[in-house]
């Protein structure tokens, strides 16, 4: 592994200090207060994170902290804590990762593997790989110059996820494997998405309900700390399947690049110079997606297609996150500009151009080291 980058004595003392008031919050939040503070520490090693019963200390990788996304961060923390708490509130005597340790992770809906980087959806099975291959074939074909083919394509490509979906929540109704009990996480997994910034505009806001009602995964805005900055912000979470991980994330890529190619095609066309009306047209552009997607869903279920609810992708965000508040999008003030972005959003047609679209290569996390030791 490469050399982790360095960090100043004073960004390495807010760090810490940032990770003990992550361990407070979340000692409250999961474990109702239970537990006194440990020693904080990162290290070097082949491991991720560490908890040390004697020592009373956790310790965490500080390559890990410092490369990866914030909220892979916090999942390992909470991993160590669910260490700490069978260790020092219920005093379990087991191996490092027993049934007591399975049952809090599962209660926590936290990855109780011993490697890996918690939140990386693994590989798709054999029939979750053939969706995703006639999904990319049909938005290969939403790509043609003829309107009416490309329309038709992305529709059938939602349309196979749709169904993709329902047939998956049937099917974990029906049962739960062994694999997703051990995990604690129900087979879903999370990731971030778009940059990290103290304020979202509306137009970022509208882009996450896209994805949250139309392709089955649920968004959330989380703090993300960025420790060699020293600063905080909020960045969008996407929870669910690692097949809707992977179309979500390359939608949100798709559309964030789009919007900005459609917004200079509108400067040119109008002759506008500066970026004062960005915003507000792309806030239209994301709005009008937003409906053209809505009447493509009311003609499914006209067609008999209709849409459930997964249950158990609820309870996951519920233990996920326990003290969710809804959030309603910033208003914005309908001018020429706004008017410009909705009639493009209602135009626009998902497509496959992962790369040329914002740079999308599928999954973020790889490799697997070990998750952690305990003594």
């Amino acid at each position: 592994m490469a050399d982790a980058p360095s960090l100043t004595a004073e960004l390495l003392t807010r760090l810490l200090r940032r990770l003990l008031v992550e361990w407070e919050t979340f000692n409250q939040r999961f474990f109702h207060g239970a537990m006194k503070r440990p020693q904080m520490m990162l290290g070097a090693g082949d491991f991720l994170g560490r908890w040390n019963l004697r020592g009373r200390s956790i310790t965490l990788q500080q390559q890990m902290v410092l490369e990866q996304p914030w909220g892979v961060v916090l999942e390992v923390l909470k991993h160590e804590m669910a260490h700490q708490y069978v260790g020092e509130v219920l005093r379990a005597q087991e191996p490092p990762h027993g049934p007591a340790f399975r049952r809090v992770c599962e209660r926590l809906g936290l990855d109780a593997a011993a490697s890996g980087l918690p939140g990386a959806p693994p590989g798709p099975d054999e029939a979750e790989a053939r969706v995703l291959r006639r999904i990319t074939r049909l938005l290969a074909l939403a790509g043609s110059s003829n309107t009416h083919e490309a329309e038709q394509a992305a529709r059938a490509a939602q349309r196979l996820l749709a169904l993709h979906n329902i047939d998956q929540i049937h099917a974990r109704d029906l049962q739960r494997g062994d694999a997703d009990l051990q995990r604690g996480s129900g087979g879903y997994r999370f990731r971030t998405v778009g940059p990290v910034k103290s304020r979202h505009d509306t137009w970022e806001q509208i882009l996450g309900s896209i994805l949250n009602t139309f392709f089955f995964v649920r968004c959330i805005w989380v703090p993300i700390y960025r420790p060699l900055e020293g600063e905080a912000g909020t960045a969008l979470e996407l929870c669910g399947t690692g097949t809707n991980l992977e179309i979500a994330g390359y939608v949100h890529a798709f559309l964030v690049a789009g919007g900005e190619r459609a917004w200079e095609a509108y400067k040119a066309a109008e002759g506008i110079r500066g970026n004062t009306e960005r915003r507000r047209f792309l806030a239209g552009l994301m709005l009008g997606f937003h409906q053209k997607l809505e009447q493509e869903q009311a003609q499914q279920q006209e067609e008999g297609l209709i849409r459930v609810g997964d249950s158990r992708l609820e309870r996951y965000m519920d233990t996920r996150h326990p003290s969710v508040r809804s959030r309603r999008s910033g208003s914005t003030l309908e001018t020429e500009a706004f008017t410009g972005g909705v009639e493009a959003g209602r135009r626009m047609v998902l497509r496959q151009a992962m790369e040329e679209d914002g740079g999308y290569r599928g999954r973020l996390i790889t490799g697997a080291p070990d998750r952690q030791e305990t003594e």
